[in-house]
This record gives C-alpha cells, structure tokens and sequence, in this order.
C-alpha cells in the first residue's frame, strides 16, 4: 500500500501509467478474498486498474513436489510476468523492503547458498517467469519500520497477513526467534552488518559472473584447470543454469573434481564436465539405470542377492536384538511379511524413520544429511509388497519395523557394496 501510494503520487511528474495487479493464493480463505477486495477498493479509489487472479497454490505444490512457499512464488512470478505481457508493461513494481532483504540473508546461509545467492535481492533484476520482464524494487532500502511510520502519518490503511505470526514458516522463524536473539544476544547492529555483507557479496559474485561469462565466450583463452576454482564454479554453475539444471554445490563439486566422468541428474539424466570446462549432458533409458523393481521372497533357498551396486544378504533369528555389525541393521519380521520389492529412490517417496512420529519426504532427509544430489538416485530401497518404505540405504530403519519386545522373529538384513 505505501509502495502503491509513493507510486502514484510520482506518476503524475514522471508520466508513469500504473495498473494494480494482485494474486490471490487461496492459503487464507475468507481472509485471502478480503485482501483481494481490499487491493481492488484502494486502486479504485485512485483511479487505478486493478486486475487479480487466483489459483489453488496447495493443489500446485503437490502436484510439482515443491513447499508451499516456493508455490506461492512460482505462481505469483508467473501471473505478473503474464500479466505484463498482456498490458505490453516491461516493469513490474515489488514492495521488498530491508526487512526482507536481512531474513532472506539469513534464510539462505542456513540453506548453504553461494555468494551469489547471499547477495539477496538487487533493485533490478529479471523475472524469473519471463526474461523481457524487469522487476524494480524501490524500496528495498527501507527499514519497515520507516514503511509504518510513513503509513500511519499519510493515514494509508494496509491489511496484514495472518500467516506472518506462524513460526511454521522457516522466514517467520528467522524473523520473530533467530533475529531477536542475535539482536539481544549477539550483536545489536546485526541489520546493518547483514546488509554490508550481502553488499559485498553481491559485488564479487557479479565480478566472478562476469569472468566466467567473458571465460565461456572465448575458449581461446586460459584452460580451465589453470583458472581459479571459484571461476570454475561459477563457469559450471552459469552452463548448468542455462540448461534449466538447477545447480547446488554438490553438483557443481562433482563435476569439477570428476572431469569426463558422467554424473546422473536424474534416471533419465546424464551431466558430465569436459577437460575443456564445458558441461554435456545426455539423456538415457531408464531401463539403462536398473529404474526396476525386484520382488523378493525371504522364505527362498537363496539367502544373498545382488541388486544396483550392492550385494545383500539376510536371515531369520530369534531371541533378543543380536549386537551391532557394521552395514547390517535388524527388523521385526512379522511386520515386513514374507515378501519385499527392491527398488531405487524416486522423488516424492515419504518414510518414518525411527523416532520419528509421521511419514517425512525422504528427500527432505537426503538434504539434512547433506547426501548429495548426484548419489541419491543410486541408492537402493526395500519395501513391503504393499510399498510401505522400511530400509533406505544410508539411512535409519522405518519406525513401525523397529524391533519390540513382542517381536518374535528377527530379520537380520545386511549389504555391502560391489
């Protein structure tokens, strides 16, 4: 609303033709609708067009395996940026503030981000939904509390978001726990460092992008195992990006240090980086990958198989839980039946780990202990013959499979690699 304002009043001088565009979520209800109703009444007032639009963002996230959050973004991208387009506009105006600028620091350096994504924001930049599309940010050098005081004195009425208070929402986390405590605990003037930092970043993430990109256009020059390493990143991660490959660190890693050796992206996927530092990638049978299942039946002859890059073996005990061998781990065999299906990793699987109370995306696992991206899809999975997730190579055993003092038979399961 202040964004909207300041906006306005400029116009008339500047000559700016404004319209109004506001995306509903449809994460609130009855209150997301008000909002909606609240956008249009200010932009009638002022003489503005308003155009809204809305979508269910939670049926989106599912449908594309991404956090609400993420959703709610891709979505909004996309109907500015639509939007835009229809109205022949090359800018869209954003209201991020300092505020937005510090939780965001701190949002990606517990995500492990690079410079370049530490350096948060920039006054202008691109759309991420369509590149002939500027956005602007014109006050992402205000302090919100300066935003209030200027809405209290101009009397400009606003609506905030419930879902701001909820600390399920890791921004929210870092803005109503970490910064608090880092204020009072730690450093009083932690803004102002966060956003000297995020400058700094921001400067030598642009200087290491233009290098790699004056690098990539002139192959002529220096060979790429003389350049420094943080240009050789950057030249991976630029070639990566442009191939619609979204490129962390370890993906980056493992291509660097594995010159011509192929790397999977996916079943479907191969990426490998070239002595010359170019990045190729191919794309392959799934078949090719052992993307197969293999039904497995306990009570068989045959005690030991091989499947993938491992060699398991197991058998029936009694008693109480034998001691603890390395590569081997011990389940209630009444709960995971006679029969099993071996199979890879795919996204989307959920598991309950032990100690754990509901089902988890074993992605989400993946990334909290830090497997790479490259050794997900490789790594094998044993199911019950109705799919339910009871051993993930690497990590705990299912929790309803855990071993109990009414178990009976104790299923003895180890592998080793081959």
């Amino acid at each position: 609303m202040v964004l909207l304002r300041v906006l306005h009043e400029l116009s008339a001088v500047h000559r700016w033709k404004l319209i109004v565009a506001h995306f509903n979520h449809r994460l609130r209800g009855r209150a997301a609708d008000a909002d909606e109703h609240f956008v249009q009444r200010a932009a009638e007032k002022l003489g503005l067009r308003c155009l809204s639009e809305s979508a269910d963002v939670k049926q989106f996230a599912q449908e594309h395996k991404l956090s609400v959050e993420m959703a709610a973004r891709a979505l909004r991208h996309d109907f500015l940026a639509h939007t835009a387009r229809k109205l022949r506009a090359s800018r869209v105006a954003l209201a991020h503030h300092t505020d937005d600028q510090v939780e965001l620091f701190f949002l990606r350096l517990l995500r492990g981000a690079s410079s370049d994504g530490l350096g948060g924001m920039r006054p202008q930049s691109v759309s991420p939904s369509d590149k002939t599309i500027t956005l602007v940010r014109p006050l992402l050098d205000e302090p919100k509390i300066a935003l209030a005081e200027f809405a209290r004195r101009r009397r400009i009425a606003f609506r905030e978001d419930a879902t701001n208070r909820s600390t399920d929402i890791p921004r929210n986390r870092v803005r109503r726990e970490l910064l608090p405590l880092l204020r009072q605990k730690y450093q009083p003037n932690v803004d102002v460092i966060a956003r000297r930092t995020m400058e700094l970043l921001r400067a030598e993430a642009e200087f290491v992008r233009d290098e790699a990109q004056r690098w990539l256009k002139t192959p002529e020059g220096q060979p790429f195992d003389r350049i420094p390493v943080a240009l050789q990143r950057r030249v991976v991660q630029l070639q990566l990006r442009n191939a619609g490959i979204d490129a962390d660190f370890q993906l980056i890693e493992q291509l660097r240090l594995n010159i011509e050796e192929w790397t999977t992206l996916d079943p479907q996927t191969l990426c490998r980086l070239r002595a010359s530092g170019r990045v190729e990638s191919k794309t392959v049978e799934t078949s090719s990958f052992q993307a197969v299942e293999r039904k497995l039946l306990l009570r068989s002859t045959t005690k030991c198989m091989t499947f993938g890059s491992l060699r398991l073996a197991w058998i029936f005990k009694r008693g109480s839980r034998p001691a603890p061998k390395p590569r081997t781990e011990f389940f209630d065999a009444d709960a995971v039946g006679e029969v099993i299906i071996l199979r890879h990793w795919s996204a989307g699987d959920r598991f309950q780990p032990i100690g754990m109370s509901q089902p988890v995306k074993i992605q989400d696992l993946f990334v909290n202990q830090k497997i790479p991206r490259t050794s997900r899809y490789g790594l094998v999975i044993a199911t019950t013959e109705d799919g339910q997730i009871f051993w993930v190579e690497g990590l705990r055993i299912g929790e309803r499979f855990k071993i109990t003092p009414a178990t009976r038979r104790i299923l003895q399961w180890s592998w080793r690699a081959i």
